[in-house]
Order: structure tokens, then C-alpha cells, then sequence
């Protein structure tokens, strides 16, 4: 995550949304997409506290529902500790960085944004998650272990705050590519080309709108899972 971007549209009727990790490039398609669809949002980065702290995760949603007036969104797009490494070479603090604003930072940011999201009408979290929930990659174990616990969570989570919260996943494939890699990466899908994290900002859209979905994860790929 980056420095911390506060956008908030001037609609007076408009619901609130928090975006953890609202500063990267998924996460700020994400928050630009909710504003145009007249959100009042707050996208968080890492200035805005440590998310793998559960108290910095709590003060988070309370000065989110705050400044904002209360949440009906919660988007958690939070995570580190993306980087390949061999299994043998996997230290503890690669572990814990993979974990601790992903996984761990979407428990305690979901813990705590529910009793807000339970008093308003939309009342719906979305948990990015990750492709490689699904699949071994073997120079990512962390990563991968981390992104099957948020495609878990996006389940359990979604058991125990129903049914006044829904809580959906969106699970990425190669929508943030590094300059240099489209051709390689495109390779990897159905579709023969990357995405765009506004796909992802799309997926996210979609399910504000689709309010008989919860506990589901949404795979916006372009088919690496087929592949």
C-alpha cells in the first residue's frame, strides 16, 4: 500500500465506502470506480496504519465510518509480501508479511466493520483475493497460503455476518502487469490477453449490484484458472 488518498464526491445521499489498500493499482481503480458510481470514498494506504495490527485495523474503519459517515462498503484490498521465492528461502517474516495485511488484516478490518455495515441497507464487504488461492505456485508459497485463507474467510465470514452482511470475493488474475510482461502473461489465459485493474474496479461494481450474491468469488482472469 501507499499514502493515503481521501475522495470524497459532493453527493449528499451517497453510501460510503472504505477501500483498504485504496492507494495500489488495484485498489485505486477500485475507489475511482466506486466515486464515479457516487460513492463517498475513502482509499487507505499504508500511512494509514499497519493492518496487520488489529488496533490499527479497528482505527481504520472507525475514522473511515467517521469522516465518511458510516460504511455501507467495505472493499479489502490490502497485501504484501508478493515477491518469488524458493520454499527453502521462505523466512518467518516472509511468512508474516504475506499474512498480516492480507489475511490477518482482512478479519480484523471485516471484525470491525461490521456492525456498521449491519445497520445499512447495502451492508456489503468484498475481499480481493488472488488466482493464486486456487493454484500451487511454488515460488509464492506465502502468498498462496495468504489468498486461500482470504478465499476462506470470504466464505466463513459470509456465514457469520449473514444476513445482514453479504460478503463476496474477487479473485484477480493478470490485471497489474509489470511493463515487459503482457506477452508472457497473456500467454497464461483462455483469452490470449491481461486485464486491467479496472476489470477488477468492474467485478467489484457488479456485485454492489447483484444483492442474492454472497459467499462467492467472482474470477476475473481471463481464464488462468483453465490454464
Amino acid at each position: 500500500m501507499c499514502a493515503r488518498e481521501l475522495i470524497v464526491p459532493q453527493v449528499s445521499d451517497s453510501r460510503a465506502a472504505l477501500v483498504t489498500g485504496g492507494t495500489g493499482r488495484v485498489g485505486s481503480a477500485v475507489a475511482a470506480q466506486l466515486q464515479a458510481d457516487g460513492f463517498r470514498v475513502l482509499a487507505a494506504g499504508r500511512r494509514d496504519g499497519d493492518l496487520a495490527d488489529p488496533g490499527a485495523a479497528r482505527a481504520l474503519v472507525e475514522r473511515a465510518a467517521a469522516e465518511l459517515g458510516g460504511l455501507d462498503l467495505v472493499v479489502h484490498a490490502a497485501a504484501e509480501g508478493f515477491a518469488p521465492k524458493a520454499v527453502a528461502d521462505v523466512s518467518e517474516a516472509d511468512w508474516d508479511a504475506a499474512f498480516g495485511a492480507g489475511a490477518k488484516g482482512a478479519f480484523f478490518v471485516a471484525q470491525a466493520a461490521a456492525p456498521h455495515l449491519r445497520t445499512s441497507s447495502l451492508g456489503l464487504l468484498v475481499l480481493v483475493e488472488d488466482v493464486a488461492a486456487y493454484q500451487p505456485w511454488p515460488s509464492f508459497a506465502p502468498h498462496c497460503a495468504a489468498k486461500a485463507a482470504e478465499a476462506m474467510l470470504t466464505r466463513v465470514l459470509a456465514r457469520a455476518l449473514g444476513p445482514e452482511v453479504r460478503v463476496c470475493g474477487v479473485a484477480p488474475g493478470p490485471v497489474a502487469v509489470d511493463p515487459g510482461q503482457e506477452e508472457r502473461r497473456a500467454a497464461e489465459t483462455v483469452l490470449g490477453r491481461v486485464g486491467s485493474p479496472e476489470d477488477v474496479a468492474e467485478a467489484v461494481a457488479y456485485l454492489v449490484r447483484a444483492p442474492f450474491v454472497t459467499g462467492a468469488s467472482l474470477v476475473v482472469d481471463g481464464g488462468r484458472l483453465l490454464r
